[in-house]
């Protein structure tokens, strides 16, 4: 059986100032890959595409790669690029010859200039060139935005079950595992969607309470009779579209009307707890105050609102200067972007005491600039290996990067944006966290997978930024129903 496979990639927000650029697809994270090139770079990797390598092996398929184009998250994806993006995928996969199945790698919540249906319009295009009668299964992010276009071309959707999302590789297998009883055993598949009006909190981090619960209810639903697969989807709440909102979408052998049952069944189950899934988050500084009084360390502050892995700039100011007025020793901040600040370090040079600004340049609304006087610790140029539970076996680069430290406050300064997924990075930087006693992270959850083990509390925090409720407030004009609790809040 020929397989064939292709990646567009992109979480949007449709708030942030960070403009997406052909340079954001071609020169950041992993690259613009074509063919044989995919498989090189995610062979033996904790994603979608080393699981569709490993699926397909286990089941003799051969799999034929297209592209991989993945931005960092920002905002919405220029028409030009998109349409040329889109455009060579169909064209490597009309070249592929005759294919027996498509595995897609899509996020989920993709905007694009005039397109606020992302990955329905690639799904559309896909099952316009393969045909009605080749299966197309697709992988999601949990922070979907799902639409019934997307559901109507796909026959199988799967979403990740985990967050911190680490069981990409296990959901990719899970696709090919599924194409191959499409393919060799007769499945039909039958996929309903169930929307719900609900913009979801910071509660969905799948090993606690309560967002536990609703996965159990998940793994029961999919371990009825007829059904092949289930996926929750937590939305994504930083893209003003009319699908924006959490969703349930359920998978089932031949029985549309049953698939539809038992999505609107744990939809429902999902509504009438709304608001167990909402999480009220502290000022850093409220939240210094309670990890203090509680004594558990080392406590990890987590500035959701400037978490690049959704978008933002990634150099909001409010929790380094709350560091840095409490006096803090043995503490860090993981990271700012800052590659004016990186270039003054690297002229410095390391052991060199310098005064700069740190941070609060992308715009105003991050913030003030932080003046530091501070210590070159260590210089580098960004590249390091992931070494924890997610991403584990892929490069990273942050770019031209710099280890500060001003009296007990260290500061990881770099060129390019992306979240703490584990310590690795820091490790490079003669930084190790588990050394410190105040750990603060711009990233909402995936921080957990590389820190919460031995972590002694972590506070999800709130500071000035482009994607905070006061910065929002008012400007979602797209969504086509009242979606809860955004009339309370937003």
């Amino acid at each position: 059986m020929r397989i064939v496979t292709g990646t567009i990639h992109h979480e949007t927000s449709t708030f942030t100032t960070v403009p997406t650029t052909w340079e954001s697809y071609r020169n950041r994270r992993f690259g613009f890959l074509r063919g044989q090139q995919v498989l090189d770079k995610f062979a033996d990797t904790n994603t979608a595409l080393g699981g569709f390598v490993d699926g397909c092996a286990d089941h003799d398929f051969e799999l034929i790669p297209t592209i991989f184009a993945s931005a960092h998250p920002s905002a919405p994806t220029p028409r030009e690029i998109f349409d040329e993006i889109l455009s060579e995928m169909l064209g490597a996969m009309r070249s592929a010859g005759i294919i027996d199945g498509v595995l897609m790698d899509l996020h989920g919540a993709m905007v694009v200039e005039g397109i606020d249906d992302g990955e329905g319009h690639v799904l559309a295009a896909v099952r316009d060139l393969v045909g009605p009668d080749v299966p197309i299964v697709a992988q999601f992010d949990i922070h979907s935005n799902v639409s019934r276009q997307m559901v109507e071309m796909a026959d199988v959707m799967i979403g990740h079950e985990t967050f911190p999302e680490i069981d990409q590789q296990e959901r990719g297998k899970e696709c090919v595992d599924v194409m191959h009883r499409i393919l060799r055993e007769g499945l039909r598949p039958t996929l309903a969607l169930c929307q719900l009006p609900l913009a979801w909190g910071m509660n969905q981090v799948t090993a606690h309470p309560p967002m536990r619960s609703a996965i159990e209810l998940l793994h029961e639903i999919e371990a009825r009779p007829r059904v092949i697969c289930g996926s929750i989807a937590t939305c994504f709440p930083l893209a003003d579209t009319p699908d924006m909102g959490a969703s349930v979408y359920i998978a089932t052998d031949d029985d549309e009307a049953l698939a539809q049952s038992y999505a609107d069944e744990l939809g429902q189950w999902l509504w009438e707890r709304r608001a167990d899934w909402q999480l009220v988050m502290p000022s850093t500084r409220d939240a210094l105050t309670l990890a203090d009084t509680a004594g558990s360390y080392p406590v990890i502050f987590a500035d959701r609102n400037d978490n690049t892995g959704g978008g933002a700039p990634g150099d909001s100011t409010g929790m380094l200067q709350t560091f840095i007025n409490a006096d803090l020793q043995d503490a860090c901040i993981l990271y700012m972007v800052d590659p004016e600040a990186v270039t003054l370090c690297q002229q410095a040079g390391v052991g060199a005491e310098l005064t700069l600004t740190v941070g609060g340049k992308s715009t105003p609304i991050q913030g003030h600039p932080v003046e530091m006087t501070a210590t070159v610790v260590a210089l580098g140029d960004g590249h390091f290996l992931y070494d924890g539970p997610r991403n584990r076996g892929l490069a990273g680069n942050m770019g031209p990067s710099a280890h500060l430290v001003q009296k007990g406050v260290h500061v990881l300064v770099v060129s390019h944006r992306e979240q703490p997924y584990d310590t690795a990075f820091a490790r490079s930087m003669e930084l190790d966290p588990q050394n410190m006693r105040y750990i603060g992270v711009k990233s909402a959850a995936h921080f957990r997978a590389g820190f919460e083990a031995w972590s002694g509390a972590i506070h999800v925090v709130s500071e000035p930024n482009v994607h905070s409720a006061e910065a929002v407030a008012g400007r979602f004009k797209n969504l086509r129903r009242k979606v809860y609790p955004f009339e309370d809040v937003w």
